[in-house]
């Protein structure tokens, strides 16, 4: 506006009006060093708003995974990307270098803040009809107020689209391409493990009699699908004829919220009969949320499956006044059971395991006292916030099973947890897909170009998923699959 009011005065003696020229003598430094501040608060809130806008992205499958560093243990969202950063960078000494000039500098700034604000309003006409619940009106009472002086002034920095301004579309373009590469081939994929899995009777059937062994430990088959067995674990079978005494299907799921609260981040469920020592774990996270790394990962999780057996166990005494065996599980072996919001809870009764305090992030031993009331999900009650949090130990007292009149359905119980405790202390596995992704044949060219090799390129040069979660080299176990989309 300074500069607006100077060139209505001097309009005839200079044709080219810099910030600076415009600005009077006397405060001349003051606005100088107010600028230089004013670029530096600019140019941090650019890079902390990428790296945030980038770690939501990725969460959301929209972007190639990269390193997320959090930076503070106070502050949740304070997080460093070092690829971002360095891409920043490169792209600041190239811009720098190549224009050589801060007239074609501004016009790319002045295009970009045009173009976002522009969006902004249009965006927010949305969040008043869908949110805020308003009358349609309201909302287009808003865009045409504020979209027409946005619209006037993206017009005019249009007008500079040759002297600069090309640069934020053509940078824009390129980050969509690669955003929806990722998130197309990503949704292919999903679709491909949809089609393709194989059935919860095909998993019962595996045993001694077709060559197939049960090794000491726990399995953890990570996938993206939240029912049935996926196909990476077949061909694993069709492999190496043999699979873990405990198996779970683990499934991290990125929901569209910032935050997802502990207590309803597990969601545990059987596959197949009690027998059969198989669980699905679906494991959610927002957008916004820590992952945690894979010691108190892996221990937290055991504690979930502990947990939700001993619920498991106390829903069937509920259900029916005697005790029951396992054929009672064993009906619902043609489809999977029900999952349980497992979360950590207050304890009353007496428990089947031990517990011992940690430093470390993990869980407390739970007991479940009225349960009768349990539909489709089960929610479980907080701890307080000044409860002490406690690491799992499992150590089962032999007395228990004495003390509770030494019925069928305890024992095996028991015998469930010790299981859980033996699989655990013999090791855990890690078992993930390496996949290669292929458009089908007769595709188009367009489609081809983007499986094929955009795909392809971002998933070679990116972070792996074992590297995302963190999963030592020792204990992990790769299962390559072609994926034809």
């Amino acid at each position: 506006m300074g500069q607006a009011a100077y060139l209505s005065q001097h309009h005839h003696t200079s044709y080219h009006i810099s910030f600076y020229v415009s600005v009077p003598e006397s405060v001349r430094w003051p606005v100088l060093v107010i600028a230089i501040l004013a670029s530096v608060v600019g140019s941090q809130a650019i890079i902390s708003g990428t790296f945030s806008i980038i770690n939501q992205s990725q969460s959301l499958s929209c972007f190639p995974r990269v390193k997320v560093i959090h930076t503070s243990d106070k502050i949740h969202g304070q997080i460093y990307i070092p690829e971002i950063n360095w891409v920043l960078m490169i792209l600041c000494i190239t811009v720098t270098i190549g224009f050589r000039d801060t007239k074609h500098m501004g016009n790319a700034s002045g295009l970009a803040v045009m173009t976002v604000m522009l969006v902004t309003t249009c965006l927010m006409s949305l969040v008043i009809i869908l949110c805020w619940n308003k009358p349609p009106a309201v909302a287009l009472s808003f865009l045409l107020f504020f979209g027409s002086i946005e619209l006037l002034y993206f017009s005019a920095s249009l007008t500079k689209f040759t002297e600069g301004a090309w640069l934020p579309i053509l940078l824009a373009l390129f980050l969509m391409t690669i955003m929806f590469v990722w998130h197309y081939a990503t949704i292919k994929k999903y679709e491909f493990d949809l089609h393709n899995k194989v059935s919860l009777e095909w998993l019962l059937a595996l045993g001694p009699s077709l060559g197939v062994a049960r090794v000491p430990g726990i399995g953890l088959v990570f996938t993206d699908l939240t029912s049935g067995i996926p196909a990476n674990f077949s061909r694993f079978v069709t492999n190496l004829p043999a699979y873990h005494r405990i198996l779970v299907f683990v499934c991290v799921k990125s929901v569209p919220v910032p935050f997802v609260p502990p207590a309803e981040r597990y969601l545990v469920g059987r596959v197949g009969p009690a027998a059969h020592r198989s669980y699905r774990c679906i494991v959610r996270y927002g957008y916004r949320d820590v992952h945690q790394d894979i010691d108190s990962f892996e221990t937290e999780l055991v504690a979930r499956l502990a947990d939700f057996i001993r619920y498991d166990w106390h829903r069937s005494q509920h259900t029916s006044p005697y005790a029951e065996d396992d054929a009672s599980h064993s009906n619902e072996s043609s489809s999977e059971r029900r999952l349980a919001v497992i979360g950590t809870v207050t304890f009353s009764g007496i428990p089947g395991y031990g517990i011992e305090e940690s430093v470390e992030p993990a869980s407390v031993s739970i007991g479940f006292s009225t349960v009768e009331s349990v539909t489709d999900v089960i929610e479980m009650q907080d701890v307080g916030a000044g409860a002490v949090e406690r690491r799992v130990r499992f150590a089962i007292d032999d007395d228990d099973s004495e003390s509770d009149g030494q019925t069928k359905m305890y024992v095996q119980l028991e015998e469930e947890l010790r299981d859980l405790v033996t699989a655990q202390e013999a090791g855990t596995a890690f078992i993930l897909g390496h996949t290669h992704v292929e458009a089908k044949q007769g595709s188009s060219i367009l489609k081809r170009l983007a499986i094929n090799f955009g795909y392809n390129f971002l998933r070679r040069n990116c972070r792996g998923p074992d590297v995302a979660l963190k999963v030592p080299p020792i204990s992990l176990l790769e299962v390559g699959m072609v994926y034809v989309v």
